[in-house]
């Protein structure tokens, strides 16, 4: 009777497991970083959202495009914080990293009165596992402007 060699497997499946891993990590942390750059965005996306909504329903009290300070202002919290009068030295941002500066606000005119209001954030710094991308007026939202135009 002829008796087989007993070859030694316990060698190569520590190599698999090990090119495996170098394959599987970088692929792993590519997708996590992918959604949770998307999650922040989506998030970017609602406080912008929720900023142009507050905007079109307020009194406008400015005779121009420029809005007043207390005007923007409040759409700036609202943005950033959900609350038109947060505390910024206390109350914390919807997104990680938004400041009031970040946020944006654009009024159109038209026939003499406000027509829209566009809330965008600008120069914010997204991170990403593999760096940042600085976001320039986007996300944006624009509503049209339902409030009181009330000028002094």
């Amino acid at each position: 009777m002829m008796r087989r060699a007993k070859t030694s497997r316990s060698g190569s499946v520590m190599i698999e497991f090990t090119l495996s891993l170098s394959f599987l990590i970088p692929m792993f942390l590519g997708v996590w970083t992918f959604g949770y750059a998307f999650y922040q965005y989506s998030q970017l996306e609602n406080a912008v959202r929720t900023g142009a909504r507050y905007a079109s329903l307020q009194t406008y009290d400015s005779a121009s495009t420029t809005p007043s300070s207390s005007f923007l202002s409040a759409v700036q919290k609202t943005t950033v914080y959900g609350d038109p009068s947060a505390n910024t030295s206390t109350a914390t941002p919807v997104v990680s990293g938004l400041t009031t500066s970040n946020v944006q606000l654009t009024v159109t005119f038209a026939s003499g009165a406000p027509s829209t209001m566009t809330v965008s954030v600008t120069n914010f710094p997204l991170k990403t596992y593999l760096g940042s991308v600085t976001l320039t007026n986007k996300p944006y939202v624009w509503f049209p402007y339902l409030g009181t135009f009330g000028p002094p």
